[in-house]
C-alpha cells in the first residue's frame, strides 16, 4: 500500500507538528547544544521513520528500528540514574524502606489482589513524582492497554526491544518447530505471580523471576539467596531474551514468560484495533503465519480469517504478505474496507505513543552520548 510523495508528507505534518510541541514543550530553548542536538536528531528520526511507514507501506521494518532505540536507551537512562543515585545497578534494603525503586509495568499483575485485599502497594516506589513514579506508569501502560491492547508489547514495553532485537539476528531460524502451546504459559505465569503476590505482599516476578534485572537493577549480592535471584535473572535473560530469539526468530520471553503479557492479550478483545485478514485477497501461502514473532498466527486461522488475541500488532505479517491480504483493521468494519483509513488510524495513535513515551529516554542518551564527545 504505498502512498506517493504528497500524500506521504501530508500524512506525516501532524506527527510532525504534535512530536515538535511535544519534545520543546512549545517554547524551544536552544541554549544548550548538546540538548539542542539530542532533540533534533530524536526528532528528525522519528518523523523520518514515520514518513518511511506511509510511503513504503511496511510498518514492522521502520517500527523496530525505534522500538529496539527505545528499549536501549530506557536501560541506559535507567542505569545511569541508578549509577547517579547509588553508585551502583543494584539497590539495597535501604533504598526498599525508603521506596526509591523505579516503578516498572511489570509489576501491575502483582499490585491488584494485594491492594484489593489490603488497600496497599506493595511496590517500594514513589507514588507520584520522582523518576518512573507509580502513578503516572499505570496511567500510560492503562492508556496504551485500552486503546492498543496487547499492542503495547510492540508499541510501549520498553522490554520488548530486547527480544525484538535478537530474534532479527539471523535469516532464518534454526529451530523451526515450536509447540502452540507454550504460548498460554504466560497466563500460568500470570496466575503464580499474582497469588504468591497476594500471600506474601512481595512482587515474586520482580523478585525471583523477571529476566530484564539483567540490564535495569537487582538485588545487591549479599548472601547465598540474593546470589542465586541474580544467576536466575541473567540465565533467563540469557536464554529467552538472547539465545532462543536469535535461534527460533520468535519473541521467546514475550511469548512465553511475561505475565502483563497475558493481561495484554485479554486486553485485545476491548482494543478498537486489530488484524484483519481479507480471504477474497488471500491466497494461503502463509508467509504471515513464518514471520509472526508472537505465535498469533496458525495455518488454520488464516484460512479461517482469524487472528488470535496473542498479535502485539507490530506489523510483520502485514510487511510479509505478498497480496495486501492482511493488514490493520478497526473493529466492526469489513476487512474489505477501509484497509488504508483503518492502517493510517492506527498508524498516527500508535506511533504518537511510541515517540511521547519514548523520546525522553532516546534524548538523555543521546545527550549523554554528546557530552561524552563535545
Amino acid at each position: 500500500m504505498r502512498k506517493s510523495l504528497g500524500k506521504s508528507l501530508l500524512y506525516t505534518l501532524p506527527m510532525f507538528l504534535i512530536t515538535f510541541m511535544f519534545m520543546t514543550g512549545g517554547k524551544p530553548d536552544f541554549s544548550n547544544p548538546a540538548q539542542t542536538l539530542a532533540i533534533l536528531i530524536t526528532f528528525l528520526g522519528m518523523n523520518i521513520l514515520y514518513f518511511l511507514m506511509q510511503y513504503t507501506g511496511k510498518t514492522d521494518r521502520y517500527r523496530a528500528v525505534i522500538f529496539i532505540i527505545f528499549a536501549l536507551s530506557l536501560s541506559f537512562t535507567l542505569i545511569k540514574n541508578m549509577v547517579e543515585m547509588r553508585s551502583s545497578m543494584s539497590f539495597s534494603q535501604a533504598d526498599i524502606v525508603e521506596c526509591r525503586i523505579p516503578f516498572c509495568h511489570l509489576v501491575i499483575p502483582m499490585m491488584i489482589l494485594p491492594a484489593a485485599l489490603t488497600k496497599s502497594i506493595i511496590f517500594p516506589g514513589s507514588i507520584i513524582g520522582g523518576f518512573a513514579d507509580i502513578s503516572s506508569m499505570v496511567i500510560l501502560w492503562l492508556a496504551a492497554t485500552i486503546v492498543l491492547g496487547r499492542g503495547f508489547c510492540s508499541w510501549g514495553c520498553f522490554y520488548g526491544g530486547w527480544d525484538d532485537a535478537f530474534s532479527r539476528f539471523r535469516k532464518k531460524p534454526v529451530i523451526k518447530r515450536i509447540s502452540d502451546t507454550w504460548k498460554w504459559m504466560p497466563f500460568a505465569v500470570l496466575i503464580m505471580v499474582a497469588l504468591t503476590a497476594a500471600l506474601t505482599l512481595v512482587p515474586t516476578y520482580c523478585d525471583w523471576i523477571c529476566p530484564f534485572k539483567t540490564v535495569t537493577e537487582f538485588e545487591k549480592v549479599t548472601n547465598v539467596e540474593s546470589a542465586t535471584k541474580a544467576g536466575v535473572f541473567i540465565s533467563l535473560f540469557a536464554g529467552l531474551v538472547v539465545v532462543l530469539p536469535v535461534m527460533t526468530k520468535k519473541r521467546i520471553q514475550c511469548s512465553f514468560l511475561c505475565p502483563l503479557g497475558a493481561i495484554n492479550s485479554v486486553s485485545n478483545k476491548v482494543t478498537p484495533f486489530t488484524i484483519k485478514i481479507d480471504k477474497t485477497e488471500c491466497n494461503n501461502c502463509f508467509k504471515c503465519v513464518d514471520s509472526c514473532p508472537m505465535f498469533a498466527l496458525t495455518r488454520e486461522g488464516v484460512k479461517e480469517g482469524k487472528v488470535s488475541v496473542f498479535c502485539s500488532k507490530c506489523g510483520k505479517c502485514e510487511d510479509a504478505c505478498p497480496k495486501n491480504a492482511i493488514h490493520y483493521g478497526i473493529k466492526g468494519v469489513p476487512a474489505e474496507s477501509m484497509k488504508k483509513f483503518s492502517r493510517n488510524m492506527f498508524l498516527f495513535v500508535s506511533f504518537l505513543f511510541i515517540a511521547v513515551f519514548s523520546s525522553g529516554s532516546i534524548v538523555f542518551t543521546i545527550k549523554s552520548l554528546l557530552d561524552i564527545i563535545m
